[in-house]
Order: structure tokens, then sequence, then C-alpha cells
């Protein structure tokens, strides 16, 4: 309690003695209204213990002091509470009581101060103190994580630039639910593949995995909030789904599901990092691995009020297996298909078929691996890495144009249709090269309109007359076919209906004998006769 100065205390004690509540003493005095509060206590005290005496030949008289708080001749009201209806309405539209009282003076000429609002509204804004439930789970159920803040480690490299820097490093706490075994690591940074590559380490040094993983709504873990399906990160899924533990983000702005990682996170930072420093990450790690085994899972947890060692081990054998592989980490793009069917990815084209030109997909980059799926997450393809910048991985079956596979192709066109024909590709792609295809297409092309015997026997005699052109070919075909159809049309004339007579076939495997179809007639006639 403040000493006040003799004439202060005069006047508290005065006021005091003529009833005046303690808030009115406060607002006259300028004196806080706790203070008040004490040496009215200690007036009370001593108006009880000693009783006033008189002087001279006065009588000794018996003081009793007034009960105290005294009773007010009248119950004050509030003058606010004619506008109590207005204030409460005011109240659920989350005013404050600022904006109350200027709408209160403005339309309803209230004429009391602003601390008469300020007191009515803080009474109607009392509530219940919040329940909150104790949460219970079975061994191996639930494990918790989230970030804090370490002790303050040496920066790298700063001691050698002469100016040592001290920072806090990010603290990351796992916590078993169950037996409240916790793993704890400090990082510089965080991202996607470091908090899942966290998770990893926190599994591996529990031996098992647990069923669910509870965790805040952070970006490296959550990568849309939502309050019934939050989205999580790719590489963040693809860990969990690869350790087979399932994903139970927290609703925002709700702590308290995950307050047991919480307190742990508290406990390491008051307990085991209060006023440390570190001249490493490597350093402060090991101490937060020394202080777990030795310290924190030794101890008696106040709630359970059992060793915490002896309920991981209790719940080690309920984690489910680890498996035999680690996860194998990535990166993943968006990425649109270009018009040669591929996607760029460091420099280097993948091959995206059956991906169409234009659309959207997703490239997962691994290590020594590209894998191409579509938006909804089916794979597409999966390519080896290229090591040298500006590779194409496109197969030559992919390809919708190249000369030098055009040149192959002609040539096999070339081959089908005659071993003379195939010959005279040859020489005149040796003769002209790759300049020389457009001959060789419309040699090969004239197939299509023509025998391939024609053709055969036009390149023949191409070559025999030395003569290495597409239009000698094409002239050539054309006369064969001529004398072809001038020889038929000869043979026509001198043996009228001998050449457009063909002998009838007697015998095939398709023709029945005629008693067969004898016996056809007579169940069809029969079956004629029924019908009528």
């Amino acid at each position: 309690m403040n000493v006040l100065k003799p004439n202060q205390r005069a006047t508290v004690i005065t006021l005091l003695e003529r009833n005046t509540p303690l808030r009115e003493i406060a607002r006259i005095t300028g004196i806080d209204r706790k203070t008040v509060r004490g040496y009215r206590d200690r007036w009370l005290a001593e108006q009880a213990h000693s009783p006033g005496v008189a002087t001279g030949s006065e009588a000794v008289v018996t003081q009793i002091p007034p009960p105290w708080p005294p009773a007010p001749a009248s119950v004050s009201t509030s003058l606010c509470e004619a506008h109590r209806d207005f204030i409460e309405a005011q109240l659920l539209l989350r005013r404050n009581a600022t904006a109350i009282y200027q709408d209160l003076v403005d339309a309803h000429g209230f004429t009391a101060a602003y601390n008469s609002v300020k007191r009515f509204v803080r009474n109607l804004r009392k509530k219940q103190p919040e329940q909150f439930d104790r949460l219970s789970f079975l061994p191996g159920e639930e494990m918790q994580v989230d970030y804090g803040e370490g002790a303050l480690t040496l920066v790298p490299g700063s001691a050698a630039a002469g100016k040592p820097r001290y920072k806090r490093p990010r603290l990351f706490v796992a916590t078993l639910r169950y037996s409240r075994r916790s793993f704890r690591r400090v990082v510089w940074k965080s991202g996607q593949e470091v908090w899942a590559r966290l998770h990893e380490q926190a599994l591996r040094y529990f031996g098992g995995c647990p069923q669910y993983v509870v965790l805040d709504n952070l970006k490296e873990g959550v990568l849309k909030p939502d309050l019934y399906e939050p989205e999580l990160n790719p590489v963040y899924a693809a860990t969990l789904k690869h350790y087979g533990v399932v994903a139970d983000p927290a609703r925002v702005r709700d702590p308290n599901r995950k307050g047991t990682v919480e307190h742990a996170i508290g406990h390491t930072q008051a307990t085991a990092l209060k006023g440390k420093r570190f001249d490493s990450i490597e350093a402060q790690n090991e101490f937060l691995e020394h202080w777990e085994t030795h310290w924190a899972a030794k101890r008696i947890h106040g709630t359970e009020r059992r060793q915490v060692q002896a309920m991981f081990e209790e719940e080690r054998a309920h984690l489910k297996a680890l498996p035999l592989l680690g996860m194998q980490y990535f990166s993943q793009q968006v990425r649109t298909v270009c018009d040669d069917s591929c996607v760029r990815v460091d420099h280097s084209s993948y091959a995206a078929r059956p991906a169409a030109i234009g659309s959207k997909v997703l490239v997962r980059i691994f290590e020594r691996r590209i894998q191409i799926l579509n938006m909804h997450g089916t794979l597409l393809r999966t390519h080896e890495r290229a090591e040298r910048p500006g590779s194409v991985v496109l197969p030559l079956d992919e390809r919708v144009f190249n000369p030098s596979r055009e040149t192959r192709s002609i040539l096999r066109q070339a081959a089908a249709i005659g071993p003379q024909c195939s010959r005279l590709c040859e020489l005149l792609f040796a003769i002209e090269g790759r300049v020389g295809q457009r001959k060789l297409r419309g040699i090969v092309g004239l197939a299509r309109h023509y025998p391939a015997q024609c053709v055969e026997v036009a390149s023949e005699q191409a070559m025999a007359q030395g003569v290495y052109s597409y239009k000698r070919v094409q002239a050539l075909v054309e006369r064969a076919m001529a004398d072809a159809v001038a020889a038929m049309q000869a043979g026509s004339d001198a043996q009228p209906g001998v050449a457009t007579q063909r002998p009838l076939t007697q015998q095939h495997s398709l023709i029945r004998d005629a008693d067969e179809y004898a016996d056809l007639f007579s169940q069809a006639a029969a079956l004629k006769g029924e019908l009528v």
C-alpha cells in the first residue's frame, strides 16, 4: 500500500467517516482505489479496537464504528439501465463502448459520462469461464508436432567476419500424445522438404509410426487451411503416405487441440534452453537429445503421475512398423505442355504424352528421375533425369517430323515396293542427300496411284538409262501403264468374249452338295405352306 501524505490521509479518513464510496473518494482525491481500500481497512481496524477517550472532565465514550460497507439510503441505478436493450443489441454487433456512448448521446439524449457506459458494458460482457475437456488417446494413436524458438546460436560465418552474431533458430518438437515422449531438433530455415524430413527423423527416432499426426496450419504442412478439407503440401502428403500416417490439422485458432506439444515447447524453452547460448546448430541438437534422454524422459509426468520413459516403453509396442526404405523427396511444379509435346524442366525437355499440347501437368523432380502427372495426380510418364542441360528426352516414334527419321521411313516404303525401287531411292539419296527427299517421296507416292509392279519396272528402266529423276520415273510408269491398257484392249479385240469369260469354279470349301441344297429348298417350301 502506498504511503500518503498527512493531508491526503486526513482527507481520505474524513471522506470515509462520511460513508463516501471508494470510487467517489478515488475520483475526488485522485488516489488509486486500491490505496483508498487499504486505508479504509486499516481505519476500520483502528475503530474496532480503539475506543474513543474524552479529555478533561468528559466521560469516556466507547465509539462503535459504523457498519462497512455502509448501507446506502437508496439503491443507485445506472443511468444506462433505461437503454439496456439498445446497448445489448449493439454489443451483439461487436461495437465497443465508445461507439455506443456516441450513439446514446446523438440519438437518445444521454447526459451521463462515458465512464458510466463503460462500466455498464463491462458488466454485460462478463461471461462464464470456458470449459476445456480432458483428451485421452490410446497408445500409438497420435503424435503432435509444432515449431517454436530455440536458444541463441552463433550464426555461421559471423565469427570469421569479426562480428559474432547470435540468432534463435526454429525449434521443431514432435510429441507422442500417450507417453509425452518428445523429439526435438533446431534448424535455421524451414520449408516443405525440411518439414517433411523432420517428421521422418522423428518417426525413426521413436522407432515406429503413429496413426495420426496433429499439426498447426503452417504453410510447410497445410497449403490451404479449410475446416472440412484442408489441402496438404504435396511433399508432406507424400511423406506421410509413405509412412502410413494420416494428417489431422487442427482448426484455425484452436491451439488447445495440440496442447501437449505446446506444453512440450514451453517446457523445453523454460527448462532446457533458458539463458543458454550455443556455438552451432549441431551443439544445440546434441544438448537437446542429451536433455531429453537423461532428464525429460525420466521425469514423473504431473498429470499421469508416471514416468515418461515407462509410458513410452508401453507405447512403443503399439507403433506401426517403419518402411524399409526412406522417403525419396522431390519438388513439385506445374508446367505447360509445349507444342513439341514436351515439358521444360531445368533447361531440358521431357516427353509428356498422352498429355495434350497446351494442357497443365504436374512435374515431380526427384534426384535422379522425373515424373509427369496430370492435375488429378495420375502418373503419365517417368524419365531418367538428364545430366546435361539442353537434353531432349523424346523417343523417335513420338517426334512429329525429323529429316533424318523421314529418310529412313521413305527408304522402308521403297523397299516394300520392290528391290529396284529401293535401289533407285538409295542411289538418289546418295547423290543429292537430304534435299532429294522430295524426289524420293514422289517416287514412293506413285505406288498409291499405279500398281507397284509398274513402279518397280519404271525404276529399273530409269537406272538403266542413268536418269535419276522423279519425273522420269513418273513418265516411265505412265508409259508402262498405257502399254498395259493397250495390250489388254488389243487382246480383247482379237478374241471377243474370251478375255471377259472366266471358268466357273466347281469345287470349293464353301460350295455344298446338291442334296443339301435340295433339303434346304424342301424345308423352306414346307415352312412357307405352314405360314399360309
